[in-house]
């Protein structure tokens, strides 16, 4: 079979969706040499390719920037339209961006990751917000499989778009291998020394946007270093994404610039060490479809707080503690309980570790090209 998944999240590294799209197609290649793998995705400039090592592999770019390609599925969504001519030729079609082409002669897998627009909408602009309604059960309609990244994202689905769940597969992310405990002392003295951190400190790493709920952990912080004024440093790292002007202004506004710490963006490679140098890993989202970070950050063994919201439960279980993402003393009363018992943290760490080594991106890829041989036999 010619399998062709659309690259455009990870090509324009857009966070989650980016880091399934590659990390799902470089596992499919490592365990498959059976059928053949292409890409296609957006490509405004003419410049953009795929990371290593799926720069190897046949691509196909769409000389589009993300709204004009949008509308082009769209119109030739409602015109009856097959596109199967905008794309390499393939027999099966994989897409991991909310966003599938009309095609004829192929056969179609969608992702859908979440649908953080329905029940936040507020977090979403509003252009996008108006397609994904209009749009996404158009193309779960017209799959012929579905795969949801969590439980919770498949019950979202089928309650509110009328999607059989016969129809959906769910199929969980999985944990890249450099995601693993670091005490190499000069490698976390460089991570340090990179990001100017200090030796102890609690740790947020993802996008600074509303759904990541940064007001509660920071509201949480205030309460704590207001009755233990030595509580390590708050870091806060990522990339800043919308509306994320509040977190600084709340920041200023409860006097924690002296005790919190925005780094910015991070780099890849840096990401498992910074994880492993921190004391707690808080992650207080109210919605996610998956949640990539608390787990990676198991597998790095460091104790993890996170919110018991969407599929969070789902993926960290017991190893975890999952707090109301509502709840600031409660999250202040765990950070101090995890900052202050060594053996709660050894035992934290403990299950985290083993609670990680469940989910890997082999066994994603395995179940998802099984997902694929049921579409190629009509099932």
């Amino acid at each position: 079979m010619r399998i062709t998944l659309d690259l455009s999240p990870a090509v324009h590294h857009h966070a989650g969706l980016g880091r399934y799209a590659h990390e799902l197609l470089t596992a499919l290649t490592q365990i498959d040499p059976a059928n053949t793998y292409q890409s296609i995705y957006y490509a405004p400039t003419g410049h953009e390719r795929p990371d290593p090592p799926l720069d190897r592999l046949p691509s196909q770019a769409i000389r589009l920037p993300a709204k004009p390609w949008r509308l082009s599925v769209l119109l030739a969504d409602f015109a009856g339209l097959g596109m199967d001519d905008w794309l390499p030729h393939t027999d099966i079609f994989h897409a991991t961006d909310h966003l599938l082409p009309p095609l004829k002669r192929a056969r179609s897998v969608f992702t859908i990751h979440d649908l953080i627009y329905q029940f936040f909408p507020e977090h979403h602009l509003p252009l996008n917000r108006w397609y994904l309604r209009l749009m996404l059960p158009r193309f779960m309609r017209r799959a012929n499989a579905i795969i949801a990244v969590s439980e919770n994202t498949r019950r979202d689905v089928t309650r509110l778009m009328n999607i059989p769940a016969e129809k959906i597969t769910v199929i969980h992310e999985g944990v890249n291998p450099r995601f693993r405990p670091i005490s190499e002392a000069n490698a976390l003295a460089q991570v340090r020394a990179t990001y100017q951190l200090p030796e102890r400190f609690i740790l947020f790493l993802g996008t600074l946007e509303p759904r990541k709920n940064l007001l509660r952990l920071i509201e949480a912080y205030h309460a704590l270093v207001t009755r233990n004024a030595t509580t390590p440093p708050l870091v806060l790292a990522g990339r800043k994404g919308w509306l994320f002007q509040p977190i600084f202004e709340r920041v200023k506004a409860l006097g924690l610039e002296d005790k919190t710490i925005f780094t910015g963006w991070i780099a890849e490679a840096d990401a498992p060490l910074l994880l492993s140098a921190a004391e707690v890993f808080a992650y207080p989202s109210v919605y996610e479809g998956f949640g990539l970070p608390p787990l990676e950050a198991m597998a790095c063994g460091t104790p993890v707080i996170t919110s018991n919201a969407s599929s969070l439960p789902e993926v960290v279980g017991n190893a975890g503690i999952l707090l109301s993402p509502d709840d600031a003393p409660a999250w202040a009363n765990a950070l101090e309980r995890v900052l202050s018992d060594a053996g709660l943290r050894a035992d934290l760490r403990a299950r985290g570790l083993a609670r990680a080594r469940q989910f890997t991106w082999e066994a994603t890829a395995r179940q998802t090209l099984a997902v694929y041989q049921q579409v190629a036999d009509g099932k």
